[in-house]
Parts: C-alpha cells; structure tokens; sequence
C-alpha cells in the first residue's frame, strides 16, 4: 500500500459550536497537544458537558496525559483544555468522568510503561466541586501478576447504590510484547460507594474488551463490546445487577477492533456510536497497536503493515489480535431490543478510515475513532470522538436528523 499524503483539515479547532445542518451541530474542541484521542463525554453536576481525552506526541510515550475541557450550559464554545495528569515516566490514557453526587466527580484514566498495555494500572482523581479542582492522583486498581488493567468506559451506578465499573485485562504472555491475543473482560464491584471493589470475570470474553454496559428500565444489564479479532461487536448480559454475565456473543453489526459506545434513551432505545467496518475491509494490516516506541519511551517510525504470522499460543486459541482496519466511516445506530438488532443507521462521519500509523506527527491518519456519547434532558445526543488523531470531534444531534437521515 502506498503511503498516503498527510491528511489535512480547515476546520478550525477554536472550540466553537457551529450549525452544519438542520438538527445537527458540530465543533473540533481545542487541541493542546500534536495527537488527542479517545474522548470521554459527562453531563457535569451544573449542567455542562465534560470531555476529557488524551494528548502528546504519540500514544504509548511518556509525554501522553489527560486533558479535560467543559461546554458550559448554553455556551457556543469548548473552554481552554487543562491538563489533569502528569506522570512523565508512564503514558496516561483512556480517561473517564463519574459523577457520584450533586457535586463529586471521579476522573479514572490508565497509566502504563512505554507502549505496553500489560503494565497498565487504573489511577483516580476526585473533584468535590464539580470538576473545577481536583484532588491528588492515587492508584484505585493496581497491575496484576497477570498483566495490566485497563478502563475505557464510564462506571455505571444502579438503583441500588452498586457501582459498576467494567475494566479489561491486557494479559502478559512470557516472550512476547503485548499485542492484545488474549485480552478480556471483567466487571470491578462495589456496593460500598467505591471504597472496595470485587471482580467478577465475563466468562468467555477472550478478545471482547471495552465492555460498555446500560440498564434498561427493567433491570436487565447489556454489555457491548469491541472486538480484538476485528469481526463483530459483541454482546452480553446480566440479570443479576452484575454478580454474573451471560458469554459473549457476536451482534450483526461488525466492529474494527476499535473502541464503541452506547447510551440507553427512554423506551430503552438504544443509542450507539460505531465504526461501521471490519477486518473484512482491510487492504492492509498492522503487527501491534503502537508505532515502534523503543525502551526510553520514545516513539519513531512506521510499523510493518502486515500479518506478523506469530505461532499460535499453546492454549489452543490460534486467534491473534488484527490492527489497521480502517476506523471510518463513524456511525451512529439505534436498537429498540436492547442490542439484538440495528435497524436505523447513519453515518456521522464518512471517510476510507486510514490508520496504519499512530504517528500525528506526520499527519497521515484519518481515522475517526473512539466515539463517546451521551444525552441531554432535552433527548439532544451528545457526541465525541476522535479527528485524524489531530484533534476532538464534538456532534449535537437533535432527535429528527437521525430518524429524517435514518437507513435501514
């Protein structure tokens, strides 16, 4: 595959919330560093939305950390990013926001050692005022002899007080660098308002990572989860309140082996944020994650675009962890039987998705990625996700463009 020219954009990232169409409008949120990914979107306890996501020169590098930036209620623009975390030996990523009362907000994010997921660990920083300052950095979930621990999406609290929290597990295989193969997922328990946590493990979840999780208004629990085989999105459920889980199945909507979200509407509609594409529509492939990044944590170079042809592990599995299909279009679709089905789809972004570098430096990446999204009380969605690895996408959707620009 020819390397592509670097990928440009006029859109300015002031921040600003601008009309694009009918029902529909858009801003790219100020970038504070040369690559920011993975946004994270909240409604804050005075009614703002908070987004937080990652920035640096490169994911996987030391200089990676979190950023936070706020739309205030009513405001046309994205305020200043401010940076949440600073721990120059570890790359910090995949931050989330909770609100835990009228005031306290929890951010959680992963830390790990230069480009290896199997070092990672869950650290926290609690607000009590509404996001406006923070305490100090701590661990909440250290690294296991097994491996690392990784978040990505938001705790869910039940009617109950139990808080969940789904976290995956980036397994460390003895003689090979970390590239995801065995990889998955477990729910994080506390019925104590976070003071202890239990974990309960999703049985057969090898490869199913991301668990998104929603509570329809009868009790039932459905998990949605990224793919690292790059096949399907794939789906669960508990009805329990999370003590166990059903396996994993695969959904009819295909997924990349890159990051879902989804968010229950009234009538337990469901509302998820995808890219629409698979290894299926792959012309290339990846060996890892990351760019080269060597042991000083820096990053350099382009990786091989092709199949690694690693021997198999000796647990039987001979599946391994696909890299590079491409992460566009960005779509979003509804489901009105708790995840079974996705009859109505549009696409928010449209593009060929390429992303067979990490590196932003050199602008080639045009993935759109990692979507976010959440719900006003007005029925607004709220939508964000990564530009190119250049910046941070923000989508206000109103109710009758998806149903006017519905497919099915």
């Amino acid at each position: 595959m020819t390397t592509p020219s670097p990928a440009t954009d006029t859109r300015s990232t002031d921040g600003v919330v601008r009309d694009v169409e009918a029902g529909r409008r858009d801003a790219l949120l100020p970038a504070p560093q040369v690559q920011n990914h993975a946004a994270n979107l909240t409604v804050l306890p005075d009614g703002s939305l908070g987004c937080v996501w990652f920035a640096g020169t490169q994911e996987g590098v030391p200089d990676i950390s979190v950023w936070f930036s706020r739309l205030a209620p009513d405001a046309d623009a994205w305020s200043e990013p401010v940076q949440l975390s600073d721990d120059p030996t570890r790359s910090e990523q995949n931050p989330v926001l909770h609100v835990t009362n009228t005031e306290t907000v929890w951010l959680l994010w992963t830390s790990q050692h230069a480009g290896n997921q199997d070092t990672a660990r869950v650290m926290r920083r609690i607000s009590a005022d509404g996001g406006r300052t923070w305490g100090e950095a701590h661990t909440l979930l250290p690294e296991t002899d097994a491996g690392g621990v990784f978040v990505r999406q938001p705790v869910v609290a039940l009617p109950t007080g139990r808080l969940l929290l789904p976290v995956f597990h980036c397994v460390r295989i003895e003689g090979r660098k970390w590239v995801g193969d065995r990889d998955y997922s477990s729910v994080m328990i506390s019925d104590d308002h976070g003071d202890s946590w239990r974990e309960v493990t999703v049985p057969g979840s090898v490869g199913c990572v991301h668990m998104n999780i929603g509570r329809l208004a009868g009790g039932t629990l459905v998990a949605l989860y990224r793919s690292r085989w790059a096949d399907s999105i794939y789906r669960s459920v508990s009805t329990d309140d999370g003590d166990t889980w059903t396996e994993p199945e695969a959904t009819e909507l295909p997924n990349n082996n890159s990051s879902i979200q989804f968010v229950v509407l009234p009538g337990d509609r469901l509302a998820l944020v995808f890219n629409e594409s698979s290894a299926a529509n792959a012309t290339a492939r990846r060996t890892s994650l990351y760019d080269e990044i060597d042991d000083d944590g820096l990053a350099d170079g382009v990786p091989e675009q092709a199949d690694p042809e690693l021997e198999p592990l000796d647990d039987g599995d001979s599946r391994s962890a696909f890299w590079g299909a491409p992460r566009a279009p960005m779509t979003l679709a509804m489901s009105e039987d708790g995840g079974r089905t996705w009859p109505v789809r549009r696409d928010i972004e449209i593009g060929d998705g390429y992303c067979l570098s990490n590196n932003s430096r050199d602008g080639l990446n045009r993935e759109y990625s990692y979507p976010s999204i959440t719900a006003g009380n007005d029925g607004r969605l709220h939508v964000a996700f990564t530009r190119f690895r250049q910046a941070i996408e923000y989508v206000e959707l109103d109710q009758a463009w998806v149903a006017d620009g519905g497919r099915s």
